[in-house]
């Protein structure tokens, strides 16, 4: 009995000192969690409440806040075990670099996210093609894929390094477009008049801007058939409709103003 009693007299310091140590270590490691969800939380509130900070910006802030001090916790625990944290961050080092060779398709996605954010050819919300590989709204640029919503409401997702390494051709970043929309009648019939008729047409539209003045002139001509070419500019956002408006009524005011289309 006094033996048993020596042994935990020799060996209770120690236990006292591991269970002390894996207490701080796992309160280091929940309060740290916690505070990793809370800043990354308080990152993106921050950013969706100034309207300096680019929306496109907000998931990679986020994720790199909450991971920078994950790592940063964990470290910390680490070194509250005892570990020696300066052999094991050379090991991770090693590593990073063995796995960064492996997954060099991963690291350019990574890198290209990052020119997207850094030039912002594109953001949420706005209306791109990525020639050859995407049409739509962006929703997302993220670490690795971006994300756009086409107009049938499906979405997409593209590695950034495709997005980086394509054209991209942005249809919001400026505020006006212009719509060009182009009509035949038979020849041999009033071009001025034609002119005339579409011209006020176009000045009356409610989504035809005044500046710059739309253009109204006579085209190529084609077998029995001189073109009406109307440039108009309408908001980006009005775009498609004043395309479509056009497209309907400029044939149509033509018509009832006595004018015949080519057969």
């Amino acid at each position: 009995m006094e033996e048993t009693l020596n042994a935990w007299a020799v060996w209770l310091p120690y236990i006292e000192t591991i269970v002390i140590r894996l207490t701080v270590a796992g309160l280091i490691l929940v309060i740290g969690w916690m505070a990793s969800l809370f800043a990354g939380r308080a990152v993106r509130k921050l950013a969706a409440s100034s309207t300096r900070v680019d929306p496109t910006i907000v998931p990679m802030a986020y994720a790199v806040t909450v991971w920078g001090i994950r790592i940063l916790v964990l470290i910390a625990v680490l070194a509250k075990l005892g570990v020696q944290t300066a052999s094991i961050i050379a090991v991770l080092g090693a590593a990073g670099l063995a796995v960064g060779l492996a997954l060099q398709g991963t690291l350019q996605n990574i890198a290209a996210g990052i020119m997207l954010l850094a030039l912002r050819p594109l953001r949420a919300g706005e209306s791109v093609s990525v020639v050859g590989k995407a049409d739509g709204t962006v929703e997302e640029v993220g670490l690795f894929l971006s994300r756009f919503r086409q107009a049938d409401g499906t979405q997409i997702t593209l590695p950034n390094s495709l997005v980086w390494g394509n054209p991209i051709i942005n249809f919001s970043r400026n505020g006006r477009r212009r719509v060009e929309v182009q009509t035949g009648i038979s020849y041999g019939q009033d071009i001025a008049r034609a002119l005339e008729t579409v011209r006020t047409l176009v000045n009356n539209h409610p989504l035809a801007l005044s500046t710059p003045e739309p253009a109204v002139f006579a085209g190529e001509s084609r077998l029995n058939t001189v073109m009406i070419v109307v440039q108009a500019w309408a908001l980006a956002a009005d775009y498609g409709a004043l395309l479509n408006d056009l497209r309907r009524e400029v044939p149509s005011r033509l018509q009832e103003a006595g004018f015949k289309m080519p057969a």
